[in-house]
Parts: C-alpha cells; sequence; structure tokens
C-alpha cells in the first residue's frame, strides 16, 4: 500500500504468542467521544460538542458522487493522529526529540469472505533524525501503546512503514 521499509509487526500475527490472552481494554474511562450518523454514508455526521459536523458521501470507487468525507477517511485521520501521538510519547519517554516527525494512513476497504467488508491500514512513519534502528524500537513501541493499534490488532492488516 505504501514504499519504505516495513516494521516488524509481529505481534499481530506470531503464533508463539498469544495474543487473545493480552488485555488491552482500560481500567479507567477518561474521556468519551460521542457522534451521530445521520443518513448513513450519504448522510452526515455531528458530535455532540459540535466540533464536527461533516457531510459524507461514497467515494467514487464505491459508487457515490465523493461529494464528502468518508468513514475511512476519518479512520485514517483518528489512527494517524492516534499512533503519532503515542510515538512522540514513547519518544519522549526514551529522550529522544520527535520534532519533524509524522505520521500518514492509508485506509482500505473491500469485500471480505463472510459477505461482509473489512478494512486494511497501511502506517507511513517519518522520523528524519533518527536511525533506522531506533526509529524501528520506537514504531514498535507506539504500536503497543496506540489505542487504535490495540483496537485493531488481530482484527485486521496493519502495515507499518518506515521512510
Amino acid at each position: 500500500m505504501l514504499e519504505g521499509r516495513a516494521v516488524d509487526t509481529a505481534a499481530d500475527t506470531d503464533s508463539d504468542t498469544d495474543t487473545a490472552a493480552i488485555d488491552t481494554r482500560p481500567t479507567k474511562i477518561m474521556y468519551v467521544a460521542e457522534a451521530t450518523a445521520h443518513g448513513g454514508r450519504d448522510g452526515y455526521v455531528t458530535s455532540q460538542d459540535g466540533q464536527i459536523d461533516l457531510k459524507v458521501a461514497m467515494p467514487p470507487e464505491l459508487g457515490g458522487d465523493g461529494n464528502g468525507t468518508n468513514p475511512e477517511q476519518l479512520f485514517a485521520a483518528g489512527y494517524s493522529s492516534c499512533f503519532h501521538n503515542a510515538l512522540i510519547l514513547v519518544g519522549n519517554r526514551a529522550g529522544y526529540d520527535l520534532t519533524g516527525s509524522t505520521v500518514a494512513a492509508k485506509v482500505g476497504i473491500g469485500p471480505n469472505k463472510t459477505r461482509g467488508y473489512g478494512l486494511a491500514v497501511a502506517l507511513s512513519v517519518s522520523l528524519p533524525v533518527l536511525d533506522e534502528e531506533v526509529a524501528g524500537k520506537l514504531v514498535d513501541a507506539a504500536h503497543e501503546v496506540c489505542p487504535y493499534s490495540n483496537a485493531t490488532r488481530g482484527n485486521i492488516d496493519v502495515t507499518i512503514l518506515l521512510g
């Protein structure tokens, strides 16, 4: 999906590690986001606090007019910003300044084997001031900390690329 060096995300598929046994549920809820969809993929979404009021539309690739955002774009925005924050957190804990770093997300959607639809994610991480070994370790640590990574682990393919 993206070009660059793939980071080992063996925790997603490693048969030697029982990831189902790792409980990543929160022990305390610190914040709750609320949003409401009106009209599905051809309507609009709002947040309870008024910060989000967006028209949503099916992308042309899925038969729509593309005249609005879509859930995959919103998921990509959420995952990339959350992963980047986790990366900054683990970087700061390890004594690294990650100024200038970025995380881009691509979220793909398509039919699955059970007559439904599934997602796939590719995160492209840029850590221009760090060598590849240190960057890889920080990315692996961020993948363990990020709530989106924890929520998707074992459910969808997530590829993380350093570029």
